[in-house]
């Protein structure tokens, strides 16, 4: 592993400010001032301003509501609000699986773990959405639910500032339509991805705009009743549903 993303993973600080810390002489590994080529070994072991950096083998990971108007960022430049505006202060820097856009809401999960955000955000695990889109969902967009779609040189539903053009969906794992009323289709799905905005362009290449966006589940993880700007810690069983699922995927933590 380099010797940033080490310490990334076992310490408050961020790649690029591990960087810093290697380029100031303040990093060690083994008896050797360490370089930012560096690898670090099983058996190594890596001092960080004269203290020694151990291996974190604990994590926590909570569920938060996130609100729609909400961006998932530290920070940004347009002022807007972020998830970390609303979250307490000893959260600041814990990293968010994935994100939400600033018009979607649901379940959003975070962790004090690099190793935990990574293996989840790029994970197959199951995550189930309820939206509300503007027209009518026909046969056309069912068997693409159903068969999957590739998308090419289109931006339908996509960020103004995207440079993706093309982008292939796999097949809903599950959906459900309830019905359309006055001009609306809502309905559930479940996929298995987590592509940028993914499921706006997946209606938009239709003309089907998403006015709605709820994310209900993650894995076996779900919203439940928790309200939105709300989070909650993971329950005794969540956790061994998910170090099930890291030992199933031989995932070290």
């Amino acid at each position: 592993m380099r010797i940033n993303k080490f310490i990334s993973h076992n310490s408050r600080y961020s790649r690029r400010e591990a960087d810093e810390l290697i380029k100031q002489g303040l990093v060690k590994i083994n008896n050797k001032i360490a370089l930012l080529s560096d690898e670090v070994k099983f058996d190594d072991k890596v001092f960080l301003k004269g203290k020694r950096l151990q291996k974190r083998t604990q994590f926590s990971v909570i569920i938060y509501h996130k609100q729609k108007g909400e961006i998932v960022s530290k920070k940004d430049d347009r002022g807007r609000k972020t998830i970390y505006d609303t979250l307490p202060r000893q959260f600041n820097t814990w990293l968010s699986v994935g994100r939400l856009d600033f018009a979607s809401e649901g379940l959003l999960l975070l962790t004090d773990s690099p190793v935990i955000a990574d293996a989840l955000m790029h994970s197959d695990l199951e995550r189930e959405y309820y939206l509300k889109v503007k027209g009518v969902v026909n046969k056309q967009v069912v068997e693409a639910m159903q068969n999957g779609l590739e998308i090419k040189n289109e931006k339908k539903g996509a960020h103004v500032k995207t440079k993706i053009t093309s982008m292939t969906f796999s097949p809903f794992l599950d959906f459900e339509i309830f019905g359309s009323s006055g001009g609306y289709t809502k309905l559930r799905v479940v996929i298995n991805e987590g592509k940028n905005r993914e499921l706006r362009r997946f209606f938009g290449h239709f003309d089907l705009e998403v006015m709605d966006l709820k994310r209900v589940a993650f894995g076996a993880l779900d919203l439940g009743v928790l309200k939105a700007g709300k989070y909650r810690y993971l329950e005794n069983g969540e956790y061994d549903k998910l170090r099930d699922f890291l030992k199933a995927n031989e995932i070290k933590y």
